[in-house]
């Protein structure tokens, strides 16, 4: 494409996109700018501004995606859910499903101003504030997974039941069909998953799926959480997937593109452990302690992988949504070999 016809093709969804703010905001005065988030490796997001009032704009990526990949709608309909719950996410205003206004589907979500933390160490706020941070962090996640699904009209959000055995299946395929290399310990990992799946013990939640510390807004310089964000990968499913994924941030490496906080002296940064983490967890929720805490562990480990599998191969394709994607492939093979040590601790 000429760099005449993609300037053309701009001016035309621009024109589109004005059309449509001025048919859906009431208050809409003409005007908008658009600027891309920087952060964020699945759906482009984009701050709105009209000068008055700011939102946020959610679109599917560009190109050729995986079947059921990506599908705005079903964050706008989770997170008009639950606005009225305990759980804090941001308003929704309108969803677009009309591909020709921007050339793909995508909705409108208030702005939420405060504080995105990147790294688990806390860097930003004092020893005694930590536990704080972890604390909200924990009961948030719990409270998510209180909510009762059927009552807030997700019932039909996923299918209950053999959560594990299904998304197992999905994410290996998911995995096969974006791969571009051999990785032994990726295929060590699933089929060591495949021969410890536990049976299915009835848990059903709905399930954010991508839980971590830069997902969540605070509010500015406080331990309390004004939203959650990226519900991209929301359904039903076992509420240990959340909580293991959470905890993988003590296992992670301190450099890299997704810090964590292996090796480092959880104790003298006031963090809490993984074992204090659970208990917490479990309190919040009022049940037992988890089994198979392992195939839960190494089960997110694979699973990370596989979506920055994707992730890299839509960054070689040319259509992801960061510059950060290729340099995500360098991560799937040592998840894959972090999940399998994991998996020695059976």
């Amino acid at each position: 494409m000429s760099s005449h016809q993609s300037s053309t093709n701009s001016e035309q969804q621009n024109t589109a996109l004005h059309t449509w703010l001025a048919q859906t905001l009431p208050d809409y005065t003409g005007h908008f700018h658009l600027e891309k988030f920087a952060a964020g490796q699945s759906n482009p997001s984009f701050l709105l501004d009209l000068g008055y009032n700011k939102y946020v704009l959610r679109r599917k990526p560009a190109g050729e995606l995986l079947a059921s990949a990506h599908a705005v709608d079903r964050e706008f309909r989770l997170i008009s859910a639950l606005q009225h719950t305990d759980v804090a996410v941001p308003t929704p205003i309108a969803l677009c499903e009309d591909n020709n206004v921007i050339g793909s589907m995508f909705y409108l979500m208030s702005y939420e101003d405060g504080d995105i933390l990147w790294d688990p160490a806390l860097p930003e706020v004092t020893a005694a504030e930590r536990p704080t941070y972890y604390q909200a962090l924990v009961e948030s996640l719990a409270r998510l997974h209180r909510v009762d699904y059927h009552a807030v009209g997700l019932g039909d959000f996923g299918r209950p039941g053999n959560y594990y055995e299904r998304q197992l299946s999905r994410w290996a395929k998911q995995y096969q069909a974006s791969a571009t290399s051999e990785l032994p310990q990726m295929d060590a990992l699933i089929q060591w998953l495949q021969a410890h799946l536990p049976e299915d013990d009835g848990q059903c939640s709905i399930i954010h799926g991508d839980y971590r510390l830069d997902n969540v807004i605070f509010y500015r310089g406080e331990a309390r959480i004004r939203a959650v964000l990226d519900w991209e990968l929301a359904t039903l499913g076992h509420p240990m997937a959340d909580l293991a994924y959470y905890c993988m941030a003590l296992r992670l490496p301190r450099n890299g593109e997704i810090k964590g906080l292996m090796g480092e002296d959880l104790t003298a940064l006031n963090i809490p452990d993984e074992n204090t983490i659970i208990r917490h967890y479990c309190t919040a929720r009022g049940i037992e302690a988890p089994e198979h805490w392992t195939f839960y562990l190494a089960f997110s480990f694979f699973r990370l992988a596989a979506i920055l599998q994707g992730v890299y191969k839509r960054g070689l394709d040319g259509n992801a949504s960061s510059d950060k994607a290729i340099r995500m492939g360098r991560l799937v093979a040592p998840l894959a070999a972090q999940g399998l040590r994991t998996t020695l601790e059976e």
